[in-house]
């Protein structure tokens, strides 16, 4: 009984004890920072009622590449459990289409991926609601719009007859995450992860092969950041 006494008092005084890690930092009216992140783009392609309309081509289907971004953070401070947060970011990655096409003349049925590459100008502006810190760390949900310039858009270039996939250079994007902060001696670290979905048909209709059985193309995309501020 004296051990368990001994053993509790202990505990309860190095939870006392405990250190908290830049106590005043999060009350700071405007902070600064840093990103380093993966990304997952995809697309979400609506076809047309009856693909049959178009001839040889069977099936639509998306297909997602990686890519990384980096970015910078402005922080203002709202209140104990709002922050509103500006992170411009530059994001590389790549998306596709894969098309079943069937070849009358030869009677077989090929599949063939349309990629697109892209470099996003990324603007997020995003409210964050916070939980009550708990030690040396607190969770989040985090939301809000995006505009997004993709600098590689290809939506005015003469293809010469090569049938490319052209999107629309500029989107509006609605993003949603979570994340943890984690507060150490000299700086906080946090791991994020967003879901960003366009807003705006991205589909420049070129009448090929390769958008005649497209209705609209949107955006879809997947982020893990870690944040250092």
């Amino acid at each position: 009984m004296l051990t368990l006494t001994g053993f509790s008092a202990t505990t309860a005084l190095a939870q006392k004890r405990r250190v908290l890690n830049l106590p005043n930092y999060d009350k700071q009216t405007i902070h600064f920072g840093f990103l380093l992140g993966v990304n997952s783009f995809n697309f979400i392609p609506t076809p047309i009622k009856d693909l049959r309309d178009v001839d040889s081509v069977l099936v639509i289907q998306p297909g997602s590449g990686s890519g990384f971004s980096l970015g910078i953070i402005s922080n203002l401070h709202m209140g104990d459990n709002f922050d509103l947060r500006f992170m411009p970011t530059l994001s590389f990655g790549e998306r596709k289409l894969n098309y079943k096409i069937n070849l009358l003349a030869q009677d077989s049925v090929i599949s063939r991926d349309k990629r697109v590459e892209s470099t996003f100008l990324e603007f997020p502006l995003l409210l964050k609601f916070k939980s009550a810190r708990l030690n040396n760390g607190r969770a989040y949900l985090i939301g809000g719009v995006k505009p997004v310039i993709d600098l590689a858009s290809q939506d005015k270039v003469d293809d010469k007859g090569e049938k490319i996939l052209k999107l629309k250079r500029n989107d509006i994007n609605y993003e949603i995450g979570f994340g943890f902060d984690f507060y150490s001696q000299y700086f906080k670290f946090t791991p994020e992860f967003k879901m960003s979905y366009g807003l705006k048909n991205l589909l420049v209709q070129d009448n090929n092969l390769y958008t005649l059985g497209l209705q609209s193309i949107h955006s879809k995309a997947f982020y893990l950041s870690f944040t250092f501020e």
